[in-house]
């Protein structure tokens, strides 16, 4: 177990431990695949173990990198996906879904944004579908700064008191905090198909 984890202790002892947690929530923001919430746990399990590093610096920095990389994947879709779909058919199947999207979005964009900042994939498919419809800039700077500062927040404590609560097997904590961190996003994943399923049944009685 030692042998696990003192790579680890070494790494978030050093000051670069902090541009590794923004590049990786940021590329995170646009690149799904890159393991920016794991990051933030992990490290946030072993400032429990120690004070190394420091947890509020670790939300602070999570926060500020997973505002960068929304920005740029809404920077992409704008740049890309609105001239795409400025392009496309006024009565075509896809021209309808992005109207619609952009309704949507105009009604509730900033619940939108928030909620789907805790489900990895779908954060960054709503942050390019917002950049593609042109969702206005100063809305979204303030929706997304809102989201990312509670997500940061909720991983930084999801590690920090999984790390107290595991005091003598950091490896265990960082698995139970990962481990609850999936669940949650399960759960919450969970609640949505219901809630979609219930509404075409309703829709369908009518």
């Amino acid at each position: 177990m030692d042998a696990l984890l003192d790579p680890l202790r070494e790494t978030v002892t050093s000051p670069w431990v902090y541009l590794v947690l923004f590049g990786l929530t940021a590329v995170d923001g646009f690149f799904p695949a890159v393991p920016g919430e794991a990051a933030v746990i992990t490290a946030a399990v072993l400032s429990a173990d120690g004070g190394h590093p420091n947890v509020v610096a670790v939300v602070v920095t999570a926060a500020l990198g997973a505002l960068t990389g929304d920005h740029i994947s809404y920077a992409i879709g704008r740049g890309g996906g609105a001239n795409r779909l400025a392009r496309l058919p006024a009565r075509s199947r896809r021209r309808t879904s992005s109207d619609w999207a952009r309704r949507a979005l105009e009604r509730r964009g900033g619940l939108i944004l928030t909620t789907a900042r805790y489900v990895p994939g779908g954060r960054t498919a709503v942050t390019l579908t917002m950049g593609a419809v042109r969702y206005p800039r100063r809305s979204f700077l303030l929706f997304d700064g809102i989201a990312t500062s509670t997500w940061a927040l909720y991983c930084g404590l999801l590690g920090y008191f999984g790390g107290l609560a595991f005091e003598r097997d950091p490896i265990r904590g960082i698995l139970a905090g990962v481990g609850l961190s999936v669940a949650i996003t399960l759960g919450l994943e969970g609640f949505r198909w219901l809630r979609r399923r219930a509404h075409r049944r309703a829709a369908a009685s009518r």
